[in-house]
């Protein structure tokens, strides 16, 4: 298991010595908002989410990740998808964690070196400034709205995506106006890890522009979406 951590835009050589490293998180560029769910509360984010682990798992199996892919696991936080990214990938192949706190991926080390995993790979930095080695096979969007929400991020990723890589995405969203009377319920119960609610109506707007051919599905009185398909590449 290697972290990588970044200063000023660069990237740290990984780490893959026997002992693990902490994430160090270029604070100039996280957003301050979600102070709150990637520093107070990631030693309770897991139990804090720990309803929503079936459409974690739907999530992962609609990636068609295969044994010796490399799978990028983007805002991977504590790392509640490794275990199930890994069983996709095996040992030959690799998980790439990028997330801008280093308090989550510390969870995420631990959890590594728990399963004794010696292809992941941890980045602590945020998404639009990520370090990554391409191109990678797929790409997964768990929970991660504020990223949804950030051309520069999803470009970043998607810049180091092999054409026709797979897709996935799932979260929180607002219900529609028919459920109107359980938006602020909603919002209130993903305040704590959201900067940003804007887009919230349709988290995988930006994401359609990369992935032409996404399928959208809405779950939880629409509430929740799950969303797959497969990168194509702007043409020239």
């Amino acid at each position: 298991m290697a972290i990588t951590s970044t200063s000023g835009g660069a990237a740290a050589e990984p780490d893959r010595g026997p002992t693990r490293s902490t994430p160090i998180v270029d604070r100039g560029h996280v957003h301050p908002a979600a102070s709150e769910a990637y520093r107070g509360q990631a030693g309770r984010y897991d139990r804090r989410t720990e309803a929503f682990q079936s459409w974690r798992e739907r999530l992962v199996e609609q990636l068609p990740a295969r044994a010796g892919d490399t799978v990028l696991d983007v805002g991977c936080g504590t790392g509640l998808c490794l275990p199930m990214l890994h069983d996709k990938v095996g040992a030959t192949g690799t998980i790439v964690g990028i997330d801008a706190s280093e308090q989550m991926l510390q969870l995420a080390a631990d959890r590594v070196t728990a399963h004794g995993w010696d292809n992941v790979r941890l980045v602590a930095t945020p998404a639009e400034r990520a370090p990554i080695d391409g191109p990678a096979d797929a790409a997964l969007f768990c929970a991660v709205h504020d990223v949804l929400q950030s051309r520069a991020a999803l470009k970043r990723v998607f810049e180091h995506l092999r054409p026709g890589a797979a897709v996935a995405a799932g979260g929180g969203k607002l219900p529609g106006p028919w459920l109107r009377h359980m938006r602020g319920w909603v919002r209130a119960l993903h305040a704590p890890f959201i900067a940003d609610f804007t887009g919230f109506d349709k988290p995988w707007r930006l994401l359609a522009e990369f992935v032409p051919d996404l399928q959208v599905n809405e779950h939880a009185f629409g509430a929740g979406f799950l969303a797959s398909g497969h990168y194509t590449p702007a043409t020239p």
